[in-house]
């Protein structure tokens, strides 16, 4: 029996939990350009108006990283600070308010990390496979 290869059959590849819902998977039509669009949104606005981070996705992706990880060190460090800094300035409702925006920004931030270090991944070729 001879076998049929459909040429509109479905790829699917398997993207790890983590991996951002706006980056297509990779090796997929447009995968790159949707890599280095969420890239840009990672980093300063300024970095779109760098030629050499548009025209090559794994320079982005690492000063991407480095901007993402620095994010999260900050805010692990405000929040560290929140709560013996603004006692005594501010009522403490405001103060734990505070402190609940930077914890949703930590969980935030951690999260963004992990979805920026996949995509860099990625864009260096690695491949994912799931475990079982």
């Amino acid at each position: 029996m001879e076998h049929m290869f459909d040429e509109e059959a479905v790829i699917r590849v398997w993207v790890p939990p983590g991996w951002p819902a706006v980056v297509r998977p990779p090796g997929s039509q447009g995968w790159v350009r949707s890599a280095t669009a969420f890239l840009l949104d990672c980093c300063p606005p300024d970095y779109r108006g760098y030629p050499v981070l548009l025209r090559h996705p794994v320079v982005l992706a690492r000063f991407a990283r480095e901007f993402a990880s620095s994010q999260l060190v900050a805010t692990q460090s405000n929040l560290a600070g929140a709560r013996p800094d603004l006692s005594g300035w501010v009522e403490t409702s405001t103060v734990d308010a505070a402190v609940a925006v930077l914890q949703a920004e930590e969980a935030r931030m951690v999260r963004q990390v992990r979805a920026v270090s996949l995509v860099e991944q990625s864009l260096r070729d690695v491949r994912f496979t799931p475990k079982l």
